[in-house]
Formats: structure tokens, sequence, C-alpha cells
């Protein structure tokens, strides 16, 4: 039998929290019912004691095992799979039956599998999400049916029940371009981290996709696409379609954190400013992004010895990405300098497919792009068609790349960003691999070895002069999850500048470049759910000092802070399950919350 855990008695101090993780677990489900639950089943580690207060014998096997050796068989059925697409509908499979048994075979194997749960593998299966389609999770919203939005919304639980919200239109997912319906499979796996990462209740969390119809034209030539077919409706009807679901998901989760996941260029920024003022929300296209990769910056400027207000950063690639790194990073400079933020955007220079960004292009260039445009009078007489030219001129100590376009972080533009500065940080960031600027062992020789690097995909060390360097990995994961969750423990109003900034210093601060020059900028994601802890005591106490935070008795000493975040943290382990009758269940021992929910919150 597994051995004793520190959360099988209730926490004396904070087990009274709703989020409450420790102590035994009340179900009133009972039978086949109990087994259909992807929250409650423990299939066949449930104790002798618990198959016969909920009477299961007769409908399991005798032998009571221990999570590990669910895990141990687990692993060896998902391993025997021909092809990471059949290993990514296993553990589809999985979660649909039992969440503990999933996210502890995740946990266990972390590195092996994260690309197969998520990026690059849940890509193809978003792809082929109308052809693999076998049992529906989530909520699907149709832009022809408005008027039907709070009415469905409302079929998955009460105003207390729903933590976290992950919402997709499909429009512009994992470089794959429009997924239509499809995009459902995106929110699911984004709440899916935030469980694996940063300990978010999965049975308190809704993925939602809204319907708009698809422009790609694959699916609907498909006659098993499941979707709206026709083509994506945009303007006004678009706005409203939004606008419906918004207000109709604060009305009914009030204390709901609503992310917003893969919306086009055209409308992602637009939406999340309309909507940052109003509520805790988040993108982590362009904020997620922008976070991880200031924290990595930040890690690179202390070990140059530099700070932001002396930082010059040039960002290839402006779109949505690479934007909403400028933003992080002038948000940032604005706040650590005092400056203005017209100011800190005077130290970044975005340069795109026509070349640098000027102020002249102003009709052809999105409300993201135009922040970052240069007078075209500082440039006059100068070349600023490409790359190499602008890293002549300007000399940046940081340069970013969101282009896709593969090796384009030459020889010459690393030789000449080394030239001016001594330890330049460069960052290729765009995915998959094969799309990356410029691969870590070509910028570690051009450089002589001096790049501080990091990237969007994982790598291997580089050598130079038999001399190892660590590649560091922009990976979100390692920061939205815990902006999230400290969001959601403080019941934040709004999610602001000040709390995301706060969010990447814990993160750089477990920078292990700052002990080692020589080791990646960002920590490893195997240690996530220990950063998660750090980002979300951050954001809490940003949350608390700003006046947004409206969850009571928030603990102000940092040791008793971590020990509440720490108890509200959902851990994949089997807590002791004590039987109560339907009288005295709260919803969640009746069955009644989350996607996987045995029957509808409206049926109680």
């Amino acid at each position: 039998m597994s051995s004793f855990h520190p959360k099988e008695e209730k926490n004396p101090r904070f087990g009274h929290l709703e989020l409450s993780t420790s102590g035994p677990e009340e179900c009133a489900l009972t039978g086949s019912a109990l087994l259909q639950s992807p929250y409650h089943n423990k299939g066949s580690a449930f104790t002798a004691k618990e198959r016969a207060d909920f009477n299961l014998h007769g409908l399991l096997p005798p032998n009571v095992q221990t999570l590990d050796e669910q895990v141990k068989r687990a692993y060896e059925q998902y391993a025997s799979r021909p092809n990471d697409l059949a290993k990514n509908t296993f553990m589809t499979s999985m979660k649909e039956q039992n969440e503990v048994l999933y996210y502890r075979l995740i946990q266990e194997h972390l590195k092996e599998m994260f690309s197969i749960i998520y990026t690059p593998t849940e890509g193809d299966a978003i792809q082929n999400f109308s052809r693999l389609f076998r049992k529906p999770a989530g909520c699907f919203l149709n832009i022809q049916d408005r008027d039907r939005v709070e009415a469905d919304l409302a079929k998955f639980g009460a105003p207390e029940d729903v933590d976290y919200i992950v919402v997709s239109d499909g429009g512009e997912i994992l470089g794959i371009g429009d997924q239509g319906v499809g995009g459902i499979l995106i929110s699911i796996a984004k709440l899916v981290l935030t469980t694996l990462c940063a300990g978010i209740h999965p049975n308190r969390t809704l993925p939602v996709v809204l319907d708009c119809g698809t422009d790609n034209e694959d699916l609907l030539n498909d006659e098993l696409y499941l979707g709206f077919r026709q083509k994506r409706e945009q303007g006004k009807d678009y706005d409203e379609f939004v606008d419906t679901f918004v207000k109709a998901a604060r009305k009914l989760y009030p204390h709901a954190y609503i992310h917003f996941e893969d919306f086009g260029l055209a409308n992602a920024r637009r939406i999340l400013e309309k909507y940052t003022p109003q509520m805790a929300c988040f993108n982590d296209d362009i904020q997620g992004t922008g976070c991880v990769t200031l924290a990595a910056i930040m890690a690179g400027l202390k070990v140059a010895g530099l700070t932001l207000s002396d930082l010059r950063m040039v960002v290839f690639g402006a779109g949505t990405a690479g934007t909403g790194i400028a933003d992080q990073v002038c948000d940032a400079v604005a706040t650590e300098s005092g400056k203005s933020k017209e100011d800190a955007a005077k130290q970044i220079w975005c340069v795109d497919k026509p070349g640098l960004l000027l102020s002249s292009q102003s009709s052809s260039l999105t409300s993201a792009q135009k922040a970052y445009a240069r007078k075209d009078e500082e440039w006059q007489g100068k070349d600023h068609d490409s790359l190499l030219s602008v890293v002549k001129e300007v000399k940046p100590h940081v340069l970013i790349g969101t282009s896709t376009k593969p090796k384009t972080f030459t020889k010459e533009v690393v030789q000449e960003m080394s030239k001016h500065v001594e330890r330049p940080i460069i960052l290729p960031l765009s995915n998959p691999t094969r799309l990356h600027e410029a691969q870590p062992a070509d910028i570690n020789e051009w450089s002589e070895g001096k790049a501080l690097i990091a990237t969007g995909s994982p790598f291997p060390p580089v050598t130079y002069n038999g001399k190892t360097y660590e590649v560091a990995e922009c990976n979100n994961s390692t920061i939205f999850p815990g902006v999230g969750l400290g969001a959601i423990l403080s019941r934040s109003r709004l999610l602001t500048p000040k709390m995301l900034v706060s969010a990447f210093k814990a993160l750089a601060a477990q920078s292990p470049a700052l002990h080692d020059p020589d080791k990646g900028l960002l920590p490893d994601v195997l240690d996530v759910r220990e950063l998660s802890v750090k980002v979300a005591m951050a954001v809490v106490k940003q949350s608390v000092e700003e006046g947004h935070a409206q969850a009571k008795d928030i603990p102000s000493n940092d040791e008793d802070l971590e020990a509440w975040v720490r108890e509200q943290m959902w851990e994949p382990r089997y807590r002791e399950v004590v039987r109560v009758t339907e009288k005295e269940a709260n919803r969640h021992a009746k069955g009644l919350v989350g996607v996987g929910r045995v029957k509808s919150s409206n049926e109680e």
C-alpha cells in the first residue's frame, strides 16, 4: 500500500477552505455511477472498505491495487500504441475514465508525454477532431444560437462551481490555423496543463469553443466535419457573440477566471483589451508568451550586468506573439524605470515582412504594431529593409524570433550583434523546431560562446571550445498556470499589468543562470509545480496590494501564504472516500460538477 501522505489528515489551519485538498473526500455516488465519474473513480484501487461502502462488489476484479501499480499498467498500455496520435487518443480515453490516474501517469513521465498531450501531437488531434470524435467534452456554443448561450453554459454547474474557463474560437491554433469546432481540444489541452502544472482542480474547469464557422476549405468540404459548416463570421455578429458569451459566463460563474486561447490575429488583442478592464482575463498567446520570454530576458540581463532601463531589443516577427512580448517588456520597463509607456516603447524595434515597422506604414499595421512603429525621420537615409541592417544600426542586447521563418538569424546577424554587446541574449522562439530562426548550436558557435540562449522548443545542451551551455526552453507552462492559480485563489477582480510583472519576476528569480551563467535562463519544466507556487504567491500578493483580491483571510507572511496556496492545489493522488447521503452531500459529492459530471447540473 502507498505510504502516508501529509494531506491524508485534514489540515488544521486551512482544511476549512472550499478548495482544501487534505483529509477524506465525501461522495454520494455508488455502484456504476461512481465508476463512471472520472473525478471519483479509483478503479482497481478502491479499498475493501470502500467497495463495501459504495456497493462496488461484483463491479471490479477482486485484487486491490495501488496507484503506483495502476500507473505501471497504464504506461505499458500507452507505450504499446503504434504512434503519437494513437497515444494521444489513449490518454484522452484515460482522462474520461480516471482523472487521478491520468495526471499521475503524465506527472511520472512528464518529459516524454508533454509533446503527446500538447504540441505538437495535440495539433494533429485537433486537425482530426471530427474523425477521431468519440465522446463530447466541454461546452459547444454556436454563433447561430446566441439566444441559447446562457442556457447552454448553465449546464456545467452552479455559480460557485467553476474557477477557470478556457475559451477558443478555433481561429488560429498552434501554428495550424483555422480549425473551427476542433478548437474545443485546445481549450481542453490548456486546462490539462493548468491542473498538471499548478493544481487547478480539474472538476472546476470549463473548456468552451465558440463555433463561428470556419474558413478552412478542407473542413468545409469534409462530410464528417462536426462544426458549423459555413464561412467564418466576423464583424458585428462575431463581436456580439463573444460579448454574449462573456456576459453569460460572468453572470453564471462570477468568480471564474477567463482565459482566451488561439483567437485569430484580427481578434485576439482587441478582445483582450476590451475585457481586461472589466474582469480577470488572460490571453496566453499574448501575455503568457510575453511573460515567460521576459523572465528569460530578465535573467539574461542580470547575467550580463544590465537592467531593463539599459535594454535595446529587436523583435523579428511582429504578429500576436511578437507584439505580445513587446507589450510585456514595455510594461516592465515602464514599471521598473518610471518611464511612460510611450518612452518605454522606444527601446523596442519590431521587424516584420516589409522590414522595420515605420509610422508611414500605419494604414497596413495592426493596432498592436502601431505602438512600436518608428518615426520615418529616425531612419532617413538608413537601410531598414533587412534584419541585419536593423541589428547593425540598433546594436540590440536582445534579439527575439517569432517570425516562423527558419534560418533567418544568420551567422552575419549573430556576429554583428556579438560585436557590440558582451553577452547577446538571443531567443529563437518560433515553433515547431523546424521553424526556429536558428539552431542553438550555431548561435553558440557564431557568438564564440557568448550568447545567452533560450528557445521555443526543448534542445539539448550545446558546446563551444569544450565548454557546455544549457539551452533554456521558453515554455509558457511555467507561467500561465501559476498566474491563473494566483488569480483564482485570491478571487482577483482583475488581472493587471503589475500582477503579470510580479509573475515574471517570480519566475526569473528561479533562473539557474543566476547561480551559474552556463545554466539555462529558465528553470526546467520538470520543476513546474514548484514554480507555479512561487508565481501564484506573487500574483496573490500583488492582487492584495492593488485592492483587487476578494478572498477572505489571505495570509500576509510568506510562510503561511505558501502553506495556504499548497493546501488548495489539487494533486493526482487517491484520497479516502467517505459515503454521505444525498441530503448531506455537496454538489461535487453528487457528481454534479465539471465536464466529467455524472449528470447535468440542471438535472439535480
